[in-house]
């Protein structure tokens, strides 16, 4: 049996960070990527050009796409791994209705042609079937799961960064991690922020694109720190660093940070929407990402509540990417067989 992957974004967040621990666990025998597939993501060529003949001539059994852009002429088996249909809860985010037809063609596609659909949340498995009519049984949910390099480290270790950034030590230290696309809803928890109790810095952490980001609201706001895109070491001494993360988006395929964030022993804050219950569990804090003052509310009482590090890793470490591998390899097997 030989099975293929399109792994051509996996230096993407989010998507790229599944691709690189799903390929670490799965030995996928035909690897197409930008070296040997160098056509752009969502385009015309992508599909016009796609590695028909080659796909054909290793004679390869199922190809697994980790994404919505399937190969629409394509013939054989198909696994699809579709994460969230956040372009259609929030269209008004789209740069044009344009990119609104397009990305529910594709859906609409992949549901379709695909053999087996795979989603990383009962939340989005939900959105498909509510969008396209989907039978609940092609769709199989399978959590995703949370790096290794995410521990628990001693203040210590971490406490550079009050340096590095001009942190003062006595302030609490809010963290949000995330790009700054419209539907993260970042300006709310800034609002929020000025409702809060304890004295606090509020780091953001993420990308930020040139045409869809968020105007971020940081006028008579100062205690706010932006870092931008921070190196994957960084990344969780800042998890460490800090008091609480909070993520207020409206909607979440799945929400990496969280567990993430449990992972390296930090109290999570976020919003009652979408998969984000579905993986903060009973160990989250949850507001509604609409109301400024529940945000604050939620804040000040996380804050006055006590978190048991162990407790929040041990739950977050049963998300696993070996158990999502292995049964992603089920679900390929059982279309090969």
């Amino acid at each position: 049996m030989k099975i293929a992957i399109d792994a051509r974004m996996i230096n993407k967040s989010g998507i790229g960070i599944y691709i690189k621990h799903i390929m670490e666990n799965i030995g996928y025998d035909v690897v197409l990527d930008n070296s040997n597939f160098p056509y752009k993501n969502y385009s015309i060529k992508e599909q016009l050009f796609f590695p028909y003949r080659k796909l054909r001539r290793e004679k390869v059994d199922v190809l697994h796409v980790p994404h919505l852009n399937i190969p629409i002429f394509y013939k054989g088996k198909l696994v699809v791994t579709i994460h969230d249909l956040t372009h259609l809860r929030y269209p008004q985010f789209l740069p044009s209705k344009f990119h609104y037809y397009y990305f529910k063609f594709m859906l609409g596609m992949a549901t379709k042609k695909a053999s087996k659909i795979i989603t990383v949340s009962h939340n989005t498995k939900k959105d498909i079937i509510d969008f396209f009519n989907t039978e609940p049984d092609k769709i199989k949910v399978i959590h995703s799961g949370v790096g290794k390099e995410f521990v628990i480290k001693p203040k210590d270790e971490v406490s550079y960064l009050y340096k590095k950034y001009n942190i003062l030590p006595e302030k609490k230290i809010i963290l949000y991690v995330g790009n700054l696309l419209p539907h993260k809803n970042v300006n709310s928890l800034l609002k929020a922020s000025h409702l809060i109790k304890k004295d606090h810095v509020l780091v953001l952490v993420g990308k930020s694109f040139k045409e869809r980001t968020a105007k971020v609201e940081t006028d008579n706001y100062q205690s706010l720190l932006y870092v931008g895109e921070a190196s994957r070491d960084e990344l969780v001494d800042l998890y460490n660093l800090a008091d609480l993360f909070v993520l207020p988006s409206l909607y979440e395929g799945f929400g990496f940070p969280v567990l993430e964030s449990f992972a390296c022993g930090t109290p999570v804050a976020c919003s009652n929407t979408s998969s984000l219950p579905e993986v903060g569990g009973n160990f989250a804090f949850y507001f509604d990402p609409k109301d400024e003052a529940n945000i604050a509310d939620v804040i000040n009482m996380a804050f006055e509540s006590k978190s048991d590090p162990i407790a929040l890793r041990e739950y977050a470490l049963k998300f696993s990417w070996e158990k999502t591998a292995g049964e992603t390899l089920n679900e390929i097997n059982s279309l090969a067989n």
